[in-house]
């Protein structure tokens, strides 16, 4: 959204004054041949840190999923049995998080093309939405496994 603001708005700029050191300015911007090595790496985490900002703000899944996440890695931490199993709760939920950001992701582009529906459309969701499925079994069963371990230690 912020690189297609910007775009639009040099745009303006550019049928504003009409001039060709506009458009030269405007086309430098998204040259791709001199966004490279620490100006590539920043300018990346630079988007990346304003996605999750948005998905943090607009997607009540994806929050949820923060204060689950908030709640169960530290009791799971404190009942593993080694780094290891924290290693392998920590991985599981930043796969739930990272599955929900590829599902909103889907859902924001399909959503860009209108709101009628359209079987592929909602195919398109509903892979999505399966994938962050998967994935919250599989934190489930990490957390299962460290769960189980530890009652089967203490006892």
């Amino acid at each position: 959204p912020e690189r297609s603001r910007a775009l639009t708005r040099d745009a303006k700029d550019i049928a504003f004054c009409g001039g060709l050191w506009h458009l030269a300015q405007a086309m430098n911007q998204f040259n791709k041949s001199k966004n490279t090595g620490l100006r590539h790496l920043l300018n990346a985490t630079r988007y990346s840190l304003h996605g999750l900002k948005q998905c943090y703000l607009r997607e009540a899944a994806f929050r949820h999923e923060l204060a689950v996440a908030a709640l169960v890695v530290p009791v799971g931490a404190y009942c593993a049995a080694g780094l290891l199993e924290v290693v392998l709760l920590v991985c599981a939920c930043l796969l739930v998080l990272a599955m929900e950001l590829v599902n909103s992701g889907i859902e924001a582009a399909i959503d860009r093309f209108g709101e009628e529906e359209h079987e592929l459309s909602g195919l398109a969701k509903d892979y999505g939405s399966a994938a962050v499925m998967m994935a919250m079994f599989i934190f489930a069963v990490v957390f299962g496994y460290i769960l189980l371990n530890y009652l089967l230690r203490t006892l």
